[in-house]
């Protein structure tokens, strides 16, 4: 008896407990999604903000160093003494604690004026720096950032030169110690581990909280921030990874006068802790509500399925045979009006009874008529194989035969060929040969011919003999010819389960293909190979129907697989699987486990024959009883005889 399965109570319980489960999941869903959108849209806000306002912080304190410096500039100040020149930086220097050195260099690229804070001033050295990167900068381009440098191994620095105005300018070129940004860098806080950068616009680290990585003059441009915003892709904000690898939401903005990009970032799962406490407080009102549900749930549906247990109760007593027996059911619905059949049913149930017994008698006796053909048609059906299978024997009998005699006919025929050539170098050496040789060896020659002429003549007669009886065997048969292997497989499949539908209609299984397109095509016989297939489709659809078992799930797997000699077909089910007392005995002509009058035990016999001596392959089983079944069906991909003249 097959164990039963949910009752209605139990699955209007589980209706009710999905619908509410799936509305508070979709409405948390939803209200996630738009918190998830709301945090992650005020902290790009707040990056944002905080990354132009550092861009301007930076872009002022640079602006401002150029307005100091361009005291120096004018076109005025190169008629000026050297004395008051040497007072300018000194005013400058003290104006601009950001200024470390400040230098003088005329239009020719000399050197007259140097001022340092860490070492002594230099006047009039006349140092040649035509070529320095800084003089010739600031004359391009009036105004001239050099890259970031560190001294001591520690604070940045940068090279500003100015060009000056008039015909032949010099320039002014001071040396900037940026350790104001990097401590405007390090200020700048998100939340509570958000953090800011800048770097140069090839990605190189200019300021980092962490000053190691400055020194170590790392390359951000492989972080997709510092990449989209170098190519200027348009997206102010998105969401990367940062230098520790950690995820993170990221802003920038750029310094146009130096060409920097600032970027301030914050890690994800900072940025979305409101969002995972949102969640967490959906999850537990979705498991609040789940276990409301389940309540409710159970209350509405003891409440439904009582009238239906006393219909059921009732029906249980009238299927005993208690035909006096009447459903009391008080419910004026559906459930009230199947009780009021189920009592019509049962009078007219006691009405039948009186002639129930003879309409079984003659029933009963059609049965047996209809067991005795049944048995009929069984013995045609083996007796008809019997024929087939004796079919199969001469066939092979006569291919055997036929291999021999076809070597005894071409030797044969390849002996009268030598003769000739015999004669041939016979009549070249004509003087070399005594007569009496030569006519003895003529007269042994005719014998020799007339000999393998007879042998000719009776081969060819034999060869005629097997021909018809390889013929006869074969009549029906296909050709051998190149086959798709795993098209045939395939519509064999189909071949097999359409039969085993339109046998039992009721019949389903999950049927797994995994045909490896390497398998390519075999030289076989179709319609022979088609019957082991549909032999091996048909034992398998039997088996998983045979399986009783709770909670079972037929299922069939169909495989090709590829190997360098040969393809393997594999067929697999989970079905009853084959006793170890039988598993040696399958291959064996009549020999079958399956039920008076669905087998006749030929099939794996046929199947074994087929594979074997006319496709010279291999068929192999493996199996645990009550489990599976799995039969292993391998084909040579070149014939035999192929193989043997290769």
């Amino acid at each position: 008896m097959k164990r039963r399965g949910l009752s209605l109570a139990q699955r209007l319980t589980l209706a009710f407990l999905g619908l509410v489960g799936a509305v508070l999941l979709v409405n948390g869903s939803i209200s996630m999604w738009f918190a998830y959108r709301e945090a992650t849209e005020a902290a790009v806000r707040v990056e944002q903000e905080k990354a132009d306002a550092a861009a301007d912080r930076v872009a002022q304190f640079i602006a401002e160093l150029e307005q100091q410096i361009g005291w120096t500039t004018r076109a005025d100040w190169a008629r000026v003494p050297m004395e008051q020149r040497r007072y300018d930086f000194i005013r400058l220097l003290r104006q601009a604690p950001a200024i470390s050195e400040v230098l003088y260099v005329d239009g020719e690229g000399r050197e007259r004026l140097r001022l340092s804070r860490l070492e002594p001033d230099v006047l009039d050295s006349g140092t040649d720096l035509s070529a320095d990167a800084r003089f010739r900068g600031a004359r391009e381009n009036r105004v001239w950032y050099g890259p970031v440098t560190f001294r001591r191994g520690s604070e940045p620095y940068m090279a500003l030169a100015m060009v000056h105005a008039g015909r032949n300018p010099g320039a002014t070129i001071a040396e900037v110690n940026l350790k104001l940004i990097w401590e405007v860098m390090t200020a700048i806080r998100v939340g509570g581990t958000g953090y800011a950068f800048v770097t140069d616009t090839a990605g190189r680290l200019i300021a980092h909280p962490d000053m190691s990585l400055v020194l170590r003059d790392t390359d951000l441009s492989a972080l997709p921030q510092v990449a989209g915003a170098i190519a200027g892709a348009g997206e102010r904000v998105r969401a990367a990874r940062g230098v520790d690898g950690r995820a993170v939401l990221s802003a920038h903005a750029t310094i146009p006068r130096l060409g920097w990009i600032v970027f301030v970032e914050q890690p994800t799962s900072e940025a979305l802790a409101p969002v995972y406490a949102a969640a967490y407080q959906t999850l537990a009102l979705l498991a609040l509500g789940v276990v409301v549900a389940l309540l409710a749930g159970v209350v509405l549906a003891r409440r439904l399925t009582g009238p239906i247990r006393a219909l059921q109760a009732g029906a249980e007593r009238l299927g005993q045979g208690d035909l006096a027996q009447r459903i009391d059911v008080e419910a004026r619905d559906e459930i009230g009006t199947l009780a009021l059949r189920f009592n019509e049913m049962a009078v007219r149930i006691q009405d039948a009874q009186e002639t129930l017994e003879a309409n079984v008698a003659d029933r009963t006796r059609e049965l047996a008529e209809s067991l005795d053909d049944l048995r009929a048609a069984q013995d045609r059906l083996v007796q008809t194989e019997k024929l087939a299978s004796l079919g199969q024997l001469t066939a092979g009998i006569a291919h055997e035969i036929k291999n021999p005699l076809n070597f005894v006919n071409n030797f044969a025929e390849l002996s009268i060929d030598l003769l000739a050539e015999l004669r041939d170098a016979m009549d070249r050496a004509d003087g070399a040969i005594a007569p009496a040789l030569r006519l003895e060896i003529d007269e042994l020659c005719g014998m020799l011919r007339d000999n393998l002429a007879k042998v000719t003549a009776h081969g060819r007669r034999a060869d005629s003999i097997v021909r018809n009886m390889l013929a006869h065997s074969r009549e029906g048969k296909s050709e051998r010819r190149r086959v798709d292997i795993n098209a045939l497989v395939e519509e064999s499949l189909n071949l097999a389960w359409h039969g085993a539908r339109a046998e039992r209609p009721g019949f389903n299984v999950a049927i797994d293909k995994r045909l490896d397109p390497a398998a390519g095509q075999l030289d076989l016989y179709p319609q022979e190979f088609t019957r082991v297939l549909l032999n091996l489709f048909g034992n398998a659809f039997h088996a998983v129907q045979q399986k009783d078992k709770a909670g079972f799930q037929p299922h069939l797997l169909v495989s090709t697989q590829a190997r360098a000699e040969e393809v393997v077909v594999t067929v697999r089910d989970n079905g009853t699987g084959i006793p170890e007392t039988v598993r040696s005995h399958i291959f064996e002509p009549f020999f079958t486990t399956k039920p008076p009058g669905q087998g006749t035990g030929l099939g794996l016999s046929l199947s074994h024959d087929i594979v074997v001596q006319q496709h010279g392959g291999r068929i192999e089983v493996a199996t645990a009883p009550g489990e599976w079944t799995q039969f292993n069906v391998t084909l040579p991909r070149m014939p035999a005889e192929q193989g043997r003249a290769a």
